[in-house]
């Protein structure tokens, strides 16, 4: 009970934290998001969503790899915070041009995405992925 209570922490448990965030939501964004956009890109590139006016295809392509690529790279912690910055922008252009408007319920898992992407970019990749490999 005491260690429940604990602010002590330990560095093979921000460690172990490190790669659970960088697992889930990079497998997460990589598999439940950019999979599915890849694999339909040409039923949605004429109907995807162009914030900046690039064109609908270009849009989609970014996106797949911000979603994909980025993700399967933060699940391995190669070029983590590199790999954390697409993924950054993708959300916020998520939150902030295409959701605008919406309640925030429909904001809900970009926000949470967001916040642990920032997460991830502060704190890197930790000891348990590829980057903390070779750092040795």
């Amino acid at each position: 009970m005491k260690k429940l209570l604990s602010a002590r922490f330990s560095n093979g448990a921000v460690h172990l934290t490190q790669l659970v965030l960088r697992v889930v939501f990079g497998g997460l964004m990589a598999f439940r998001h950019g999979w599915p956009k890849l694999m339909n890109f040409s039923e949605r590139a004429d109907k995807f969503a162009d914030p900046f006016g690039v064109g609908s295809s270009i849009s989609l392509g970014l996106t797949v790899f911000a979603e994909l690529f980025c993700g399967v790279l933060l699940v391995f912690g190669l070029v983590t915070r590199l790999a954390t910055i697409p993924l950054i922008i993708c959300m916020s252009v998520i939150i902030f041009m295409i959701h605008r408007g919406d309640p925030l319920g429909e904001k809900e898992m970009p926000i949470l995405f967001l916040a642990a992407f920032v997460a991830i970019l502060i704190t890197g990749p930790g000891k348990y992925s590829i980057d903390g490999a070779i750092g040795k």
